[in-house]
């Protein structure tokens, strides 16, 4: 591989994220007796710095990027981005030591939105901004942001490095703007729409801008200790109910249908109308159950929560208005379904995908089919086209890497202490970028007292979970086999 290239695109990376630490010094510098302005600004310093490095002294030339070097770019411009991304919590202290600044900013980066903050509202604003920052730039992802400044043949290396491939062929019989085009212009226009929404409803503009920001990006971070429970505002939370379905759904899909105007695709994606189905089913489950057992007395309070923690945890962003520790233990078992799948393909949203569930729901169908009848043909089909075997190995063999690492993770956090639930919601909350679980990981609680292990543990999930597993197998396999020549 050509290391020179590599480290010229993970320099990029690093202005990318130096220019966002400077808007959020900005922010600092006009906010009064802020004092993170000054790491903020100090970290934007090093980072451009050691950024601007590459860029000067390593000659790009015209080589083109192989899939190798766009994976080693895709995985390390994610460690990197998380590194340096801990410096303005870390230059500022207070409860930021080394292990929690990593964690916060490996959290963001990832949208996972856990967090080791008791006391969110005691930030100063600047870095509020940075830490929402983290999570917005690493929805629409870091190396798709930087990739729009690349050539075509660079662009599709790392867009195919970085988007996985189920979520490019759900357009693949589409002509026209570049893919990576496409998913940005919706991102952008999907939070414009939500902050000014949410203006409407009454928020603030840096409260409306910071919670559109976190929905848009589905991770969940708030600058409010209760979540957006503190606002008890209805309207917002229907803002941001539809924020974060939207957010969950292939943004390619909704640029065709909204900025294109041609509502046909969205209406006609099995994948979206299965998703939209299931947590709808879900939504009503959890309703009748909290009615059921005498949680709420109104039918309108009931769904009014039930909607909101169904489409916050099925989108894996994690916002909160309940305690869902306090939930029957139906709802809770509905919600930790609905963080294992979660939204679609080609969105903000992580967890298995709803697209490799129906893969493999139909793979598991045909086999059956096959058994009654060994000579009939059967095609797997998803919104008519047909899919090879080889696509369908591929959904039941990332299902199975998915459910073996929760399994994994979730044995080691019991083993260094955690009691079962616990465990294993973390575990599950950290590899679907979910953010919070049950137990000791509630939707109003969060990762402080883990041990400093066990949140090195949840950030490494939270990175293989961010990069959909196999990027970091591939980079793994590669340094193996360089450490073995």
């Amino acid at each position: 591989m050509n290391w020179e290239i590599i480290t010229w695109y993970i320099g990029i990376s690093l202005l990318l994220i130096a220019a966002m630490m400077s808007v959020s010094g900005i922010i600092a510098l006009c906010t009064d007796a802020d004092e993170s302005s000054i790491p903020l600004l100090y970290s934007a310093f090093l980072t451009g710095t050691v950024g601007f490095y590459p860029l000067i002294y390593v000659r790009k030339g015209r080589h083109r990027l192989t899939f190798r070097e766009g994976n080693c770019i895709v995985v390390g411009a994610w460690i990197v981005a998380c590194l340096f991304g801990m410096l303005p919590f870390l230059f500022y202290g207070r409860e930021f030591t080394p292990i929690n600044a990593l964690f916060e900013s490996v959290s963001g980066f990832t949208t996972t939105g856990a967090s080791i903050l008791d006391d969110i509202e005691a930030l100063p604003r600047g870095l509020q901004f940075w830490r929402i920052s983290t999570a917005w730039v690493g929805g629409i992802g870091i190396v798709t942001l930087f990739s729009m400044m690349t050539n075509g043949a660079d662009k599709s290396a790392l867009s195919k490095a970085e988007i996985s491939g189920i979520a490019r062929d759900a357009l693949a019989s589409v002509r026209g703007d570049s893919y990576v085009n496409r998913i940005l212009l919706t991102y952008v226009a999907l939070t414009i729409m939500t902050v000014l929404s949410l203006k409407l409803t009454g928020m603030g503009w840096f409260d409306a801008t910071t919670n559109a920001m976190s929905a848009c990006s589905t991770c969940g971070f708030c600058t409010r200790n209760t979540s957006i429970a503190f606002y008890d505002n209805p309207a917002a939370e229907v803002v941001l109910t539809f924020s974060m379905l939207a957010a969950g759904i292939h943004f390619g899909i909704i640029f065709l249908a909204l900025i294109k105007r041609k509502p046909g695709y969205f209406w006609k994606s099995e994948t979206i109308k299965v998703f939209l189905v299931l947590v709808c089913i879900a939504i009503v489950i959890v309703t009748v159950d909290l009615l059921a057992n005498g949680h709420y007395n109104s039918f309108l309070a009931a769904l009014r929560d039930a909607s909101f923690q169904v489409a916050s945890i099925s989108t894996t962003t994690g916002f909160a208005t309940q305690d869902t520790t306090l939930w029957p233990p139906l709802s809770m078992a509905v919600l930790i379904i609905c963080s294992l799948i979660c939204g679609c393909s080609g969105s903000t949203s992580g967890g298995i995908k709803i697209d490799r569930a129906i893969l493999a729901a139909k793979g598991i169908h045909r086999k059956v089919k096959l058994t009654v009848d060994p000579h009939a043909i059967y095609l797997v089909r998803v919104d008519g086209r047909p899919k090879s075997e080889e696509q369908v190995s591929d959904a039941f063999g990332y299902i199975f890497c998915y459910l073996l690492i929760v399994v994994v993770f979730a044995t080691v956090n019991i083993v260094f202490g955690l009691d079962f639930i616990t465990g294993v919601t973390a575990s599950v909350a950290c590899i679907g970028n979910v953010g919070p679980g049950f137990g000791d990981v509630g939707s109003m609680a969060n990762y402080a007292d883990f041990p400093a292990i066990l949140k090195t543990i949840g950030m490494i999930e939270m990175l293989i979970g961010r990069l959909e597993i196999y990027p970091a197998l591939y980079l793994m396999q590669s340094v193996s086999l360089r450490v073995r020549r």
